[in-house]
C-alpha cells in the first residue's frame, strides 16, 4: 500500500481515538490515574487510546508488529526486533492532561528496518494532525510544511525562541542556559511531541531536551526532518536509534539555526 494512503487511514484511526478516549475525558476531568516507577503520571485515557489504536492497527495490518509506551519493557525490546513496527506514545503530554492544560497529543510512527519511514502527530484540542514520509515530506492538516520558507536562515540566536526542558539537562550547559539565556525567549510546553510539531511549524525555533524515549521523537524528528529542520544528540549523533534508552536532542527549525544553537550548546556542554 501506498504511504500516502496509509496516512489518510492512520488520520482517521488516531483522530477517531483521541476524539473518542481522550477528549471526553479531558473535558470532564473524571478519569483515573497514578505514578509509574519513574515518576511520570499514566491516566486511563492513555491505557484508552493505546488500545483503541493498537486493536485498529492490528486489524488493518496484521504483519505489523506493534509497541506501544504503556506496554511491558521485556514487550517492547520483543517487538523492536521486527522487520516493521508501529511506535506509539497514546499520550503525550500526561501531565499537561491530567492538570486541565491544553497541550498534549497522539504521536505515531512506522518503523521499518530499524528507521522510521512515517510519522504522525495529532493535536485534538487544536485539531492539528502532523504528517510525515520519508523522502517526501511533511503536511500540517495536509498542507506541506517546509521551515526554510517560514523564517529567514540567518537570524542570529538573540532573535529566537527556544523550548529547553530544564529537568532532564544536567552540568555546565544547564547552568549557562539559566544565565546567559542565548536566545529571545524560553519556553517549555510539557509535551514533547507538539514541540517537535512547532519546531517544524516555525513557531519556535531552538530546542534541547536531555532525555527522550523512543515514542518520544520516533515521529517528530522525522516531521522535523522532512520540513527541513534538523535535529541531533548534544555530541552530535543521528537522534534515532531503535532502542529504548532515552536520547538527548538539540534542535533547530533549520540548519543555519542548528549551527549556531549546536556550537553553543557544544562549547558549554563540558
Amino acid at each position: 500500500m501506498h504511504y500516502q494512503t496509509i496516512l489518510a487511514e492512520l488520520s482517521r484511526i488516531v483522530r477517531d481515538a483521541a476524539q473518542a478516549e481522550l477528549m471526553p475525558r479531558f473535558t470532564s476531568q473524571h478519569f483515573a490515574q497514578h505514578a509509574k516507577n519513574d515518576g511520570s503520571v499514566v491516566t486511563e485515557a492513555d491505557n484508552a487510546v493505546q488500545q483503541h489504536i493498537a486493536s485498529a492497527l492490528r486489524r488493518q495490518w496484521p504483519e505489523v508488529a506493534f509497541l506501544g509506551e504503556e506496554m511491558p519493557v521485556a514487550e517492547q525490546q520483543r517487538m523492536l526486533q521486527s522487520d516493521a513496527v508501529w511506535c506509539l506514545d497514546p499520550l503525550d503530554g500526561t501531565s499537561n492532561f491530567a492538570s486541565g492544560i491544553p497541550l498534549f497529543g497522539v504521536s505515531l510512527a512506522l518503523i521499518e528496518h530499524h528507521q522510521p519511514q512515517l510519522g504522525l502527530i495529532y493535536d485534538p484540542v487544536r485539531d492539528e494532525c502532523f504528517t510525515a514520509i520519508r523522502g517526501e515530506g511533511c503536511w500540517l492538516n495536509g498542507a506541506a510544511l517546509s521551515t526554510v520558507a517560514i523564517h529567514d536562515q540567518m537570524r542570529p540566536l538573540k532573535q529566537m525562541i527556544a523550548v529547553v526542558d530544564l529537568k532532564r539537562l544536567r552540568g555546565p550547559v544547564l547552568t549557562a542556559l539559566v544565565a546567559e539565556h542565548p536566545f529571545r525567549s524560553q519556553r517549555n510546553f510539557g509535551s514533547c511531541a507538539l514541540e517537535w510539531c512547532w519546531l517544524a511549524a516555525g513557531r519556535i525555533q531552538l530546542y534541547v531536551h536531555g532525555g527522550q524515549k523512543l515514542w518520544d521523537y520516533a515521529a517528530g524528528a522525522l516531521i522535523l526532518e522532512e520540513a527541513g529542520g534538523v535535529s541531533s544528540t548534544l555530541k552530535g549523533d543521528a537522534i534515532f536509534t531503535a532502542a529504548l534508552e532515552p536520547r538527548p536532542v538539540v534542535a533547530a527549525f533549520n540548519s543555519a539555526a542548528y549551527q549556531q544553537w549546536y556550537e553553543w550548546i557544544s562549547k558549554h556542554n563540558v
